[in-house]
């Protein structure tokens, strides 16, 4: 039993990190119904930027690291992404809109590996390692509950990303601004004729999903300790197939993917193999979509009258 609360926590703590990715890939294709393949690299952006932030806060500055610190780490971190966003959209994709589905896709790629070799060169292609004084800072509390142990990080790192998806939610469901970006993922000329800036839009979308992108690769930095230039094209790959279960353009759905994809692999981690879990994720994907192929929740796409 014990075992098995340990897995589903280990689960729900990875889960996190695959929503949080996965919300970038379903608002752009709600949006624009466009597959953001840079999207994973933003993410490793992240990780990277949220390295180097917490380097320089904690040796050069030689602050004390408490959450003040941390929050503060995640908001540079998530501004500075978004903006990286905001020019991948402006320079790889607003030029091609017009011109079809498929060349935005090779823009996508292309700029992918344009930003994974940008920071091999400027980083290595080496692991790189998180600062210790981190974790030294931080006060070792640890619970147990029912056999299974987590950590203050632990929780910390699950209620920044359930605070940020319901914060999400609550922004795309309940404010103006999120009532013209459900518009604009209807219909782009109907958004306009109702007066709605459909590019401001569109920029929006690319500064939320690469900042949510970034705290999780701030996330998944200090959840393992180390980080690599290819990291986001490993969890860009899941986070994206975590978005097709839920549902692609459902932002619910991409949470509950997100969490199901990670408890799966949870669990078969700590009942299987580690080398099966990859394995037993996707034949689940794939019997999923057999049954029903939208994903979970649905895909939402624009119906045009």
């Amino acid at each position: 039993m014990g075992q098995l609360l340990q897995q589903l926590l280990n689960g729900l703590t990875i889960g996190s990190f695959y929503a949080l990715i996965a919300l970038g890939y379903t608002m752009v294709y709600g949006v624009l119904k466009l597959i953001n393949f840079a999207h994973g690299d933003l993410f490793m952006l992240g990780a990277y930027i949220g390295l180097v932030t917490l380097a320089s806060l904690v040796v050069n500055v030689g602050l004390a690291v408490n959450l003040g610190v941390l929050l503060a780490i995640f908001l540079i971190v998530m501004s500075l992404v978004g903006v990286v966003g905001v020019i991948l959209e402006r320079i790889a994709y607003r030029p091609l809109y017009k011109a079809g589905r498929l060349p935005p896709i090779v823009s996508a790629l292309g700029a992918s590996i344009f930003l994974q070799n940008g920071v091999m060169l400027l980083y290595g292609a080496r692991y790189r390692t998180f600062p210790e004084a981190f974790k030294q800072a931080m006060p070792e509390v640890m619970w147990e509950l029912g056999g299974a142990r987590f950590t203050l990080m632990q929780v910390i790192m699950l209620a920044i990303s359930f605070l940020l998806m319901a914060a999400l939610y609550l922004f795309v469901n309940y404010t103006r601004v999120g009532t013209a970006m459900r518009a604009v993922a209807l219909d782009h000329d109907t958004a306009r004729l109702m007066g709605i800036d459909v590019n401001r839009i569109i920029v929006l979308v690319f500064i939320i999903g690469p900042a949510l992108g970034a705290a999780g690769g701030i996330m998944v930095g200090l959840f393992y300790g180390r980080i690599y230039f290819t990291l986001g094209w490993s969890y860009g790959l899941k986070a994206f197939t975590a978005a097709i279960l839920g549902g692609i353009g459902n932002i619910p759905g991409a949470m509950i993917g997100g969490l199901l994809l990670g408890l799966v692999e949870a669990l078969a981690t700590g009942f299987v193999s580690d080398a099966w879990k990859n394995a037993i994720a996707f034949f689940i994907l794939v019997i999923i979509l057999i049954l029903r192929p939208t994903g979970l929740l649905g895909e939402r796409v624009a119906e045009k009258l």
